[in-house]
């Protein structure tokens, strides 16, 4: 869009952008997290009380990439809207 326009978009758009690709990676980081802790607890043959907090801080992070993706998603309709001729 900015190729188009032939000038930077609004500064908002890049830090939205740049946050939703930041909680993109939280969210993988605490798939991660549980899938490496769930394997070693079955491992160890422990009860899976721990596993509530694994998934609690995950389904938290998924949280947190839903707004992210809808900011996200309105901020790029907003640079389309700016980049269409008018």
């Amino acid at each position: 869009m900015e190729r188009l326009r032939s000038s930077p978009l609004h500064a908002n758009i890049s830090t939205a952008l740049d946050k939703h690709l930041e909680v993109i990676h939280v969210v993988q980081a605490r798939r991660k997290e549980e899938i490496v802790n769930a394997s070693s607890r079955q491992r160890q043959g422990a009860p899976r009380g721990q596993d509530d907090r694994d998934v609690f801080a995950l389904a938290m992070a998924i949280q947190e990439m839903s707004a992210a993706t809808r900011k996200a998603r309105t901020t790029l309709w907003c640079a389309l809207q700016m980049t269409l001729p008018k």
